[in-house]
């Protein structure tokens, strides 16, 4: 592999929501849920303290339900597409999210990223008990794209948001996709599109002389 691209799922590939807030609008706390996830955008709370939050509304209701949810949200085009030109040049693509792991599971196995991260929430049975299995946090998944293998100078990072922070500073290419300001302020570049393949011109320039 000459290469890993590092792709965000909330605010990146799923637009206009995160997939947080799409399945608590249907468990009934979406609300509670947007108002945390306001508040770590804003930096006045952790991504730990948001997934304690979240995974409350969780409590009682089944795998099977969450995933039927999930299967319906809302994604950019392009994602397929864009995953077959990284693995057609060589590339490793994977998610670097904090988006619960059954969020990475589904474009992962969908569009054949060949790698998830995400914080774990705890299930007994197939139904979640409304407590965190496993917390990850912005600088976690930073060290989960670190920890593939590759030179922090032949990792790029696309995301949209505070939680890419971490990983844009320590990445050799940074693309700020329909980005947030804090976001945009620090990626090497932006790209506003409803394609993801938009980022492509720029991952073939990056890796053209690898």
């Amino acid at each position: 592999m000459r290469g890993l691209v590092c792709f965000d799922v909330d605010g990146t590939l799923v637009p206009g929501t995160t997939s947080c807030a799409w399945v608590a609008a249907v468990l009934g706390h979406e609300a509670e849920l947007r108002a945390a996830e306001a508040a770590y955008d804003a930096g006045r709370m952790s991504n730990q303290e948001a997934s304690v939050i979240d995974a409350r509304g969780w409590a009682g209701h089944t795998e099977a339900e969450v995933l039927a949810r999930l299967e319906t949200l809302p994604l950019v085009a392009g994602i397929g597409e864009t995953v077959a030109w990284c693995h057609d040049h060589d590339l490793r693509p994977i998610l670097t999210t904090l988006a619960w792991t059954p969020v990475g599971r589904m474009p992962a196995r969908r569009f054949g990223f060949d790698a998830y991260c995400g914080p774990v929430p705890e299930a007994v049975g197939g139904r979640y008990t409304g407590e965190v299995a496993e917390h990850l946090d912005e600088y976690g998944k930073r060290d989960f794209a670190l920890a593939q293998g590759f030179a922090p100078e032949l990792c790029a990072a696309v995301g949209d948001s505070r939680s890419d922070l971490p990983l844009f500073a320590a990445a050799g290419l940074s693309i700020g996709f329909n980005a947030a300001p804090a976001a945009r302020a620090v990626a090497t570049h932006a790209v506003d599109s409803g394609d993801l393949r938009a980022v492509v011109p720029l991952l073939e320039r990056q890796f053209s002389s690898v």
